[in-house]
């Protein structure tokens, strides 16, 4: 597990992403605000990432994203950019893909701004990521991310909090997450529930949220 604050995000990988609200500010006041969030980052997100698993809280999220692919990502910079990048160049391709999670997150913040009738920025300047590269760790982040509501006592339990995508692993519904691929990584829906009703492993939490 690779972290830094300017972790290059290579296609292909997969990675934690993570970023929090400005001092003691909220990011989220009302059930329309997370919904509207998620709704953004689906227009943002669908041409450079998969996603894995989210959870948002009153003052932070957290997203387990896999980067797409050489092509895609390459495809859609010349779309965007009107010419073809580097394809060796993998800090331009990082940097186009952290302009489409910049892009998401002032959006959001224009949009609450204009509600709250407030000012100025809404989330620290720097979305945290750190690359998931061991296999073990895979399950143990998807776990840390939706239990977060109970790390932090929001609630008791993983399915008491609405705003994570857990719910959606066990639901049939229609959804934009790697849903098959997760359950498949956890042997099914009955061993992924048994996986979070564990307690949060405190050596992995204490790793993800240090300097946070």
């Amino acid at each position: 597990m690779t972290k830094a604050h300017h972790l290059p995000l290579i296609p292909g990988k997969i990675y934690h992403l993570f970023n929090r609200a400005v001092g003691n500010e909220k990011l989220f006041n009302s059930k329309e605000n997370y919904l509207y969030f998620l709704r953004k980052y689906g227009e943002h997100s669908k041409a450079v990432c998969d996603t894995y698993c989210y959870c948002l809280l009153p003052n932070h999220f957290h997203l387990l994203v896999k980067i797409k692919d050489d092509k895609n990502i390459t495809d859609h910079f010349q779309r965007i950019k009107g010419k073809e990048p580097d394809v060796y160049d993998n800090i331009k391709l990082s940097d186009f893909i952290m302009e489409r999670v910049g892009n998401w997150l002032n959006s959001y913040t224009k949009a609450f701004n204009k509600m709250y009738n407030r000012k100025g920025a809404l989330f620290m300047d720097y979305t945290k990521r750190t690359e998931i590269e061991k296999d073990n760790d895979f399950c143990k982040i998807i776990h840390y991310i939706l239990a977060n509501p109970v790390h932090h006592g929001l609630v008791k339990t993983i399915e008491e909090w609405p705003y994570s995508s857990y719910h959606s692993f066990l639901s049939d519904s229609p959804t934009r997450l790697l849903r098959n691929e997760i359950l498949d990584w956890f042997g099914g829906k009955k061993q992924f529930m048994e996986f979070h009703r564990q307690p949060i492993h405190l050596k992995l939490s204490s790793l993800l949220e240090v300097n946070l």
